[in-house]
């Protein structure tokens, strides 16, 4: 029984709200995603063998919740409203090849690498990665939208903009200024913003962000940042996405390509 190993229990209690984050967001309902974490637990108390290799409690957790998703079919609801942020999200979900989804969300909204997507999901790491591979691409076919970018070097910003246009985005135009920013979100409204936070004037991308948000609903930002620590506070907008420069092109399409996917990760995450 699992009572025999009261610190699995407590670490299992500790990890169980983040399971319920990741059933909800795989299955597309609240009731069914507890559902099946419900029906983890069970299995849990009846055989605790999945913890046998060596696991960490979370990822151990996650296994074991995949082995009952599989076995019943991995249905997912795709009767949400598409006039919400979950909805579309669900919908476009639902459309991605098999197995992406989970490796997308286990990467993207628990944190897992690789290798533990791979144990998780019982594939080789180099599969794991062909997955979330597969699913970038998918995301990135899926939607194309307008993109806003707050960035006062010019350089850079030249660069980001390069970037979201070769995936097939249009960039709607670039800030230097909290007050450009929020003046060119009013001329034309984007389906997604990326931010820096120390601007031209010393103004700030967070309080520009937290202007164009509180005028609109439902936009995603990514923020490319070299201080990423001005975003630990705690307050909104929280940084679902977060590139710290110097960045990457991989970074900036797999952070763009999956914040404009899901449109707003803080449905999924709350």
């Amino acid at each position: 029984m699992m009572d025999s190993n009261p610190d699995v229990t407590t670490r299992i209690a500790q990890e169980l709200p983040y399971l319920r984050r990741y059933a909800r967001a795989l299955t597309g309902s609240q009731n069914t995603g507890d559902n099946y974490a419900a029906a983890t637990l069970e299995a849990l108390l009846e055989n605790q063998e999945v913890f046998t290799n060596d696991r960490a409690p979370k990822t151990a957790l996650f296994r074991a919740f995949h082995d009952i998703w599989v076995s019943s079919g991995a249905p997912v609801d795709e009767g949400g409203s598409l006039d919400s942020a979950e909805g579309r999200a669900q919908w476009r979900l639902s459309g991605l090849t098999r197995n992406t989804r989970e490796a997308l969300l286990l990467q993207s909204l628990e944190g897992f690498r690789t290798e533990q997507i791979a144990d998780i999901i019982d594939v080789s790491p180099d599969e794991a990665a062909e997955l979330l591979s597969i699913a970038r691409r998918e995301m990135s076919d899926a939607v194309r939208g307008r993109i806003m970018v707050i960035e006062d070097e010019a350089i850079i910003a030249m660069d980001i903009s390069s970037i979201v246009e070769s995936m097939g985005h249009e960039v709607t135009g670039v800030a230097r200024t909290r007050d450009q920013a929020v003046k060119l979100a009013k001329q034309t409204p984007p389906d997604m913003i990326l931010a820096d936070i120390q601007l031209a004037d010393k103004s700030s991308g967070i309080d520009a962000v937290n202007d164009i948000l509180g005028q609109m609903d439902e936009v995603p930002v990514v923020f490319i940042t070299a201080f990423p620590e001005r975003l630990l506070t705690g307050e909104r907008p929280e940084p679902a996405f977060l590139i710290t420069k110097p960045y990457s092109e991989d970074q900036v399409q797999s952070a763009v390509s999956q914040a404009m996917f899901f449109s707003s990760t803080e449905t999924l995450q709350a």
